[in-house]
């Protein structure tokens, strides 16, 4: 059996098949089938298993931790930038902002990890394996990753330019540690940043709709 061939197919369903099925839960699944959640590390894991995952492929290190965070620090420093101008057109006092990263800094920060967990560790793995060019494989990670975001206005459009770069950085330096801090951070800023009747509270799918 060529096992090159298998985990190569493998690659393509991991890549084809988890965006559906999350689409799937945020849509449907999250009021009618909740237990369906399970679907995800189950898979997960199994996917890691069955392409010879290590650690270090995962992302899931210290060795590199320095040039990781150096270079996701650039792209993380631009983007609160951003937002701080953002609010401060708004007339938001800029002293809020540090208590919006703060209040909740932890638990966000464990929440995104899990999301690099997806994003990177598993899809942008895929992405990599299958398309040799950088671009590709990190405009594909992040349109992935965009669209779970559907259909807020602010989340689509930073999902994705972060997705993308976030998968970017992960390709050059395979460490999702900087790139949960850095988008804890960036998100606890983006919710402070713009209008919660723009926002809605970093809410998607139908859950955009029902927030009041």
């Amino acid at each position: 059996m060529n096992w090159a061939r298998v985990r190569r197919c493998l690659a393509i369903l991991d890549l084809a098949g988890m965006p559906v099925v999350i689409l799937l839960f945020i849509w449907r699944w999250q009021r009618t089938a909740f237990g369906a959640w399970m679907v995800f590390p189950i898979w997960i894991v199994a996917s890691f298993l069955l392409q010879h995952d290590t650690p270090k492929t995962l992302g899931w290190r210290a060795d590199n931790l320095k040039r990781a965070g150096m270079e996701a620090g650039i792209f993380f420093s631009a983007a609160i930038a951003v937002l701080l101008a953002i609010a401060a057109v708004r007339g938001m006092p800029h002293h809020l902002a540090w208590e919006a990263i703060g209040e909740h800094l932890w638990t966000y920060f464990a929440f995104c990890l899990l999301q690099q967990v997806a994003l990177n560790s598993f899809l942008n793995n895929r992405a990599i394996a299958l398309f040799s060019r950088p671009w590709v494989s990190s405009l594909i990670a992040g349109a992935i990753f965009a669209s779970a975001h559907w259909p807020n206005p602010v989340l689509v459009p930073a999902t994705l330019v972060g997705g993308v770069a976030m998968a970017w950085l992960f390709r050059r330096n395979r460490n999702i540690l900087p790139l949960a801090l850095g988008q804890a951070i960036v998100g606890s800023l983006l919710a402070w940043a713009f209008p919660a009747a723009w926002i809605h509270n970093l809410r998607v799918g139908p859950g955009y709709w029902l927030w009041k």
